[in-house]
């Protein structure tokens, strides 16, 4: 029988405060599931849900708007790829990209031919890049190196959901909210997460290890939070992303300490992203 995840209750001062999200993202064709939306608020976790469909977090996202509480959203999805391929794709701009995505990217899928890679019979071809800059950066941070954007099969594959996720992002902006750091941050701020930042070194495969996680910093959850947490590793990336990303929070760099790459290539937001720029 199907656990009904209900969200703790929250006081009337913390409906004031900022209000951060992390999506685990899926970018599987049925993803039904294998999507988790967590919420924090001043460091507690408030929601943790599965659903349905891609298009029912971006309805979610986009629902924010709603709230007059600042909010901060951050998908486990790469928002660009290489500089080297935007400019081979024509993109002057990453909503440019994005359209290219939206327009190529089940084809890409489809044919995974260079610079895609990962399926059976295709293997890591020789590029000018496969990582972006930010994406180097992170793996300096945490000594876990994130994957390539174009990797689209194997162990630990980014590239799926990535392709499946930044149509969603051109989608996002038209409905109002602002895709950092493409965008000056708004009310609802979107940005790249990385939750492996969040949960550090736990073998978040195995259950035994989520639940030891857990009990260190899952004090005063919801019991069904809990539960789903330690029985999803899904669910637990965007419970600990959430929460990491309430207590943690340092705002976001002001859009003029950061150089041409990052508005190309993105940027994944991380503690150590720190700036005195309020959103």
């Amino acid at each position: 029988m199907p656990i009904e995840y209900l969200p703790s209750p929250v006081t009337a001062s913390k409906r004031a405060a900022m209000r951060h999200v992390a999506v685990d993202w899926s970018g599987a064709r049925s993803p039904a599931g294998k999507i988790w939306l967590a919420e924090a608020i001043d460091g507690h976790l408030v929601r943790l849900d599965a659903l349905a469909s891609r298009e029912s977090v971006i309805e979610c996202v986009a629902d924010c708007r709603c709230s007059e509480t600042p909010t901060v959203v951050g998908l486990d999805f790469s928002f660009s790829f290489p500089a080297w391929f935007c400019d081979a794709l024509g993109a002057r701009t990453i909503g440019d990209t994005w359209l290219e995505v939206a327009l190529q990217g089940e084809a890409w899928l489809e044919r995974c031919e260079s610079p895609f890679w990962g399926r059976a019979g295709r293997r890591r071809p020789e590029l000018r890049a496969h990582l972006r800059r930010t994406e180097e950066h992170v793996g300096v941070l945490t000594s876990v190196r994130p994957k390539s954007t174009f990797q689209i099969g194997g162990a630990g594959a980014v590239g799926t959901g990535s392709l499946r996720g930044m149509p969603h992002l051109l989608t996002l902006r038209e409905a109002g909210c602002a895709v950092w750091p493409f965008d000056v941050p708004a009310r609802v701020t979107i940005a790249e997460i990385y939750p492996r930042w969040f949960t550090g070194a736990v073998i978040k495969s195995r259950e035994a290890s989520r639940a030891a996680h857990l009990d260190t910093v899952a004090r005063g959850w919801h019991p069904a939070h809990r539960r789903a947490a330690e029985r999803s590793e899904d669910a637990f990336d965007a419970a600990i992303s959430a929460v990491e990303m309430s207590v943690r929070w340092t705002n976001l760099p002001a859009q003029d300490t950061l150089d041409a790459f990052s508005t190309i290539e993105g940027e994944i937001w991380t503690p150590a992203a720190a700036s005195t720029t309020a959103v």
